[in-house]
């Protein structure tokens, strides 16, 4: 079975820019691509998880969101990094779906397909409902961001991953 590290997208491996409804404005976090690059050869795949209830509420179309993920790739290409999957959550919050996070269908369904022990897999996030998603999966847990986190970026997520 393969290894997978779970990331969520907003304020983790890009800046959070609030419902997001242009490509153009997908910016890597310092350190995100450098830190990919790293988990990758570690042998893990690359798996992200990221819920848009921008869709469900209206505000823009899943197609803005697929185009920000290939821009998002085409961002992550000089680093030599690809990702393996990424499963989107469309709906809002009240549309109490079994994908949102802190559900863990997202991370289920990738492992599905993907052939991943979730046991020996990874979830990086910065919310609360990212660690639950990961736990409810089996997986183990980072979170990510600020002083009060387990670890500050994707780099140092890496080196906690190796370690």
């Amino acid at each position: 079975m393969n290894r997978a590290v779970f990331l969520d997208r907003d304020n983790t491996i890009i800046v959070d820019k609030h419902y997001l409804a242009d490509a153009d404005g997908v910016e890597l976090l310092p350190h995100a691509g450098a830190g990919l690059r790293r988990i990758q050869e570690l042998g893990f795949l690359l798996v992200v998880v990221t819920n848009q209830s921008g869709v469900g509420r209206g505000y823009f179309e899943i197609a803005a969101v697929d185009a920000q993920h290939e821009r998002l790739r085409s961002l992550l290409e000089p680093y030599g990094v690809q990702l393996d999957a990424i499963k989107v959550c469309p709906h809002a919050p009240e549309d109490r779906c079994a994908c949102r996070k802190p559900q863990p269908a997202m991370l289920q369904e990738a492992a599905d397909e993907l052939n991943l022990d979730l046991a020996a897999s990874f979830m990086i996030g910065d919310k609360p409902s990212d660690i639950e998603a990961g736990h409810a999966a089996g997986c183990r847990t980072i979170l990510i961001g600020n002083t009060e986190c387990t670890t500050a970026d994707l780099l140092q997520a890496a080196e906690l991953i190796e370690r």
